[in-house]
């Protein structure tokens, strides 16, 4: 069984890094350095790091709270709470990138939003909307097993010491929970950075509007510009490395489920 075991893990490890350096060695250094300089590669990595970036520190200010309720405190409606919120993490991305679509494009709420210069479809706003949509339920769901790991007695302890419960928060739990607060932001920003199928159906796919690194991706390659879209296949292999890198680094104890 082990000798099984090694052989079928070596193979998967050749198959896996043949594969994505074939991607990688692809086009020669200078072609692709050429391509990583042309503006559309370029206008596509700025609009990704913008809306990633925007994207997980709204999923962060919304998860802290949410995922610390559904860890510590019952309430009614807990379960279908919990499941209701992670419905979006188990749905393909093209299936909410629709249903973001109906909503904002067929609802009363979503043409309030509209009508108040909040235009979300075919926007780089939409581009946000949808990565927040998709990406939220994982980190609710990280920093719920975060905070359940953190032993209630500490924030007990802080309290009789003078602490309210928000202070208790802030210099107790949050602190412990940082680690996995780190490493699920780390994970939920290359998440969003990837994201393809709810931002495709949201904001389309319009060159140097809403066009991300993986828009760009599927533009290029649809066009038959294989060099193009081999750069921008490269940048997002590139930083999938360095994100499990930073996440086995910053705490290789976090488990994300």
């Amino acid at each position: 069984m082990r000798k099984i075991s090694l052989a079928i893990t070596l193979i998967l490890f050749f198959v896996i890094s043949a594969t994505l350096l074939c991607l990688i060695l692809y086009s020669p250094l200078p072609v692709l350095a050429q391509s990583l300089l042309n503006p559309e590669i370029q206008f596509a990595i700025l609009l990704s790091l913008v809306t990633s970036v925007i994207s997980t520190l709204i999923c962060i200010a919304v998860a802290i709270p949410v995922s610390y309720a559904l860890a510590r405190y019952p309430f009614t409606g807990k379960r279908i709470a919990t499941l209701v919120l992670t419905i979006p993490l188990t749905l393909p991305p093209l299936v909410a990138g629709i249903a973001l679509l109906l909503f904002f494009g067929t609802t009363p709420w979503g043409k309030a939003l509209e009508s108040a210069g909040f235009s979300v479809i075919f926007t780089p706003l939409g581009i946000i909307v949808a990565e927040v949509f998709v990406n939220l339920p994982y980190l609710i769901r990280i920093l719920r097993s975060t905070f359940s790991a953190v032993n209630p007695r500490f924030e007990y302890v802080a309290k009789t010491l003078g602490c309210t419960d928000t202070g208790a928060f802030f210099q107790v739990t949050l602190p412990m929970a940082r680690p996995g607060l780190i490493a699920g932001a780390v994970i939920t920003w290359s998440k969003a950075m990837g994201e393809f199928g709810a931002v495709l159906m949201l904001a389309g796919a319009t060159t140097l509007r809403t066009e991300t690194l993986p828009i760009a991706l599927y533009l290029n390659i649809s066009g038959g510009n294989l060099d193009l879209a081999v750069a921008a296949a490269t940048i997002l292999i590139l930083i999938s490395l360095v994100t499990l890198c930073a996440v086995e680094y910053l705490d290789r104890d976090v488990h994300v489920f």
